[in-house]
């Protein structure tokens, strides 16, 4: 095990191991059947011991030493005497199994079973400790256990940071004491205890520290993994916080008909359908959150009542909290001009995963203009019969941008309640950043490239609402490219990464994200004003990101990239038409998150490698294939359960069910043959076009 190779046994340990087999059988023999039988002698007890020291694995024999114990203490005849025997006997069983092996998961819970009977002494237990963890410094058990024994002496958390401090100097290469330490330190920092009540103090001298072991040996891991706990300590804000919001404060909302516009004087900045009367208010938080709804977010208009409002959380799985949240408002069918406010949080109730109030108040408020529109039956929506070939697109000329720019002041989010970071926090990542690059000019080291290119993006993220620019960003996608040359085993994770980076640079001003918006024009189109089409193709992606940024899109292209998955599209809930065409998508499973995409009228897959597997992995790329949602729902008084075709193809069933496609491309993949395009129909009724031939 870790790498280190199996040798042959030799004759003499294959007879031993034998012997020592045969043994084991005939205790186990007559162990069980005391078991079986409830009998709880001496010499079954004792038996049991026996059995242990020859297999400390046992969870049946630590089981019914249990249920001995619980026996002994129920007799008439016991007395605070007998029961300190009889735990001090457990004790002495344990620390006679953890002699043979001292990594034994049921030998450690046992010992924490029998101290937690309140009548043993717990002063012994720090010097065992020292024996286990002069054997295996390391040993993740015994630190475990030491865990449990200094909070049961109200032993101070000084007390432990001193002895994992010399632990470490003894061997800096261990990992369990820097991670201990870390443990230590998270709850220093949630009590703000004693001289660790802020963390500008702490952490600078942490940094010091762990300098020494990845400076004495850059190669040796454990010192880089707590320093990405550290820098996670260092730019993560406890409090969540609204990072954007659709639609932006100050924008105007334009409903004219089945159209919506956003945008300065109603620009052509984006196309929305709304065949409901209603349109989405989407929160975007830094961090995952629950507990938003009528109560904690309010929503002030002349037209409709704040409870009737019904906000639900945008996940991948069907948790309760997630980064977006949706609601939405219904607005009449009449002339309307009226103001929306909107106040998140200004009640207690949002609370993020990690147990942290949302304590920044925030509101936002815009313009809705409702203008009824009669409309000949011959026209045709804009979503409909749209192609994005590469005709249809041109680049604004120099007055339309100026247009647009005026528009995209609007849709960008200027959060009022940002709090401006402290000066400690630049300070720090200035001196790691300035640490590491003269770390580099001395060795070329794969983890510290990874290190400086986190801290990069870390400076950049921290100063970005004030500079309004990402400094490093150019580096960073250096050091990943680097990287994905460097280190070829872990190249997809640096793609993920630099395809992030790259996104986060596109958004990052209005300048570079112009360079990606187009013009869509198309005859058939009967649009009030031409739509605006966000052009991400050929860029090479192989992950999604920045959606804070693209709340405002509703055509996107991503045609032409490297995406496996589309995790987080789900946030883009304006998106009406989106290009996927020529990815790497695997399977239906994949699409899973423009199922909560309401507006969505146009989708091209075409050319992806959907149906290559026969088993659709992208369940266990997902966080946790218990969270995966595709057929959870599954109602089973539905009528598919009659139609074979469809319980055949139950995931698309499940994944397009929702769907309000009117054009659908998916030629090219393997699983879109003329019996797949006919379950499709069945699944959308509504669907007008598939891979570009109308519908009967």
């Amino acid at each position: 095990m870790h790498g280190r190779p199996r040798k042959a046994p030799k004759p003499e340990d294959e007879a031993a191991s034998s012997a020592k087999a045969q043994k084991l059988r005939a205790v186990q023999t007559q162990f069980f059947s005391f078991h079986h039988n409830k009998i709880y002698t001496k010499e079954a007890v004792e038996l049991s011991a026996k059995l242990l020291e020859i297999n400390p694995e046992s969870y049946t024999a630590w089981n019914y030493r249990k249920l001995a114990v619980e026996h002994y203490l129920n007799l008439p005849d016991c007395n605070p005497d007998s029961i300190k025997s009889v735990l001090d006997d457990e004790l002495r069983v344990v620390e006679n199994a953890l002699r043979q092996n001292f990594k034994s998961y049921g030998a450690w819970h046992h010992r924490k079973w029998v101290l937690s009977k309140g009548h043993s002494s717990i002063d012994n237990e720090l010097r065992l400790l020292d024996k286990f963890q002069k054997a295996d410094s390391r040993n993740f058990h015994a630190w475990n256990y030491r865990r449990y024994v200094a909070e049961s002496m109200k032993r101070s958390e000084q007390d432990e940071l001193k002895y994992t401090e010399d632990m470490i100097y003894t061997n800096f290469s261990n990992y369990s004491a820097w991670h201990n330490r870390s443990i230590l330190l998270s709850a220093l920092f949630e009590k703000k205890a004693g001289g660790f009540l802020l963390k500008e103090k702490v952490l600078p001298e942490e940094y010091e520290f762990i300098h020494q072991a990845i400076f004495t040996d850059p190669d040796d891991q454990s010192g880089w993994f707590y320093h990405l706990w550290l820098l996670d300590q260092t730019v993560t804000t406890d409090s969540p916080l609204l990072a954007s919001s659709w639609p932006g404060h100050g924008s105007d909302v334009l409903l004219v008909g089945d159209r919506c516009y956003n945008g300065s004087a109603f620009s052509p900045f984006s196309a929305l359908h709304s065949d409901s009367g209603s349109f989405p208010i989407v929160l975007y938080f830094n961090q995952p959150v629950g507990g938003v709804n009528s109560s904690t977010v309010t929503v002030e208009c002349g037209f409709n009542k704040n409870e009737d409002l019904f906000w639900k959380p945008l996940s991948a799985s069907n948790s309760q909290t997630a980064r977006v949240w949706v609601a939405h408002l219904k607005v009449p069918s009449s002339d309307l001009h009226s103001t929306v406010e909107v106040s998140v949080g200004h009640s207690k109730g949002i609370i993020s995963t990690r147990g942290f109030v949302y304590s920044h108040p925030s509101m936002f408020s815009f313009k809705v203009h409702v203008q009824p529109m009669e409309r000949d039956s011959s026209q045709v929506s804009v979503a409909e019969n749209i192609s994005l070939r590469e005709e249809n697109f041109k680049v604004y000329g120099t007055q339309s941008e100026e247009s647009i720019i005026d528009s995209f002041d609007q849709l960008i989010i200027k959060n009022g309640h940002e709090t401006t970071a402290s000066n400690w926090r630049f300070e720090a990542l200035a001196k790691e950043i300035e640490c590491f690059r003269e770390l580099l000019s001395l060795v070329d080291c794969k983890i510290g490239k990874l290190t400086l290119a986190r801290l990069l993006k870390a400076y950049d993220a921290m100063s970005y609402p004030f500079a309004n620019k990402l400094v490093h960003s150019e580096e960073v996608l250096e050091l990943y490219s680097d990287l994905m040359k460097l280190d070829p085993t872990h190249y997809q994770f640096y793609k993920d990464e630099h395809s992030i980076v790259l996104l986060q640079k596109v958004t990052s001003s209005k300048e570079s994200l112009l360079q990606h918006c187009f013009q869509y024009k198309d005859s058939a189109s009967s649009a009030i004003c031409d739509p605006i089409c966000l052009r991400l193709n050929n860029l090479s992606l192989s992950r999604m990101g920045a959606f804070e940024k693209l709340l405002w899109v509703q055509m996107l292209d991503l045609s032409h990239n490297e995406l496996q998955s589309i995790e987080g599209l789900e946030a883009m809930q304006l998106l009406s038409c989106l290009s996927l065409r020529n990815n790497k998508l695997r399977s239906l499973t994949a699409l899973e998150p423009l199922r909560k995409l309401k507006s969505l009228r146009i989708l091209d897959i075409s050319y992806n490698q959907i149906g290559n597997q026969s088993i659709d992995t992208t369940r266990y790329v997902c966080s946790s294939p218990l969270s995966h949602s595709v057929g959870s729902e599954l109602n089973r008084d539905e009528t598919v359960t009659s139609d074979v075709a469809l319980i055949n193809n139950w995931e698309a069933f499940f994944i397009f069910k929702d769907f309000n496609l009117n054009q659908l491309d998916i030629v090219g993949n393997t699983i879109a043959d003329e019996k797949f395009k006919s379950v499709l129909v069945k699944i959308m009724p509504k669907l007008k076009q598939l891979d570009g031939k109308l519908l009967d």
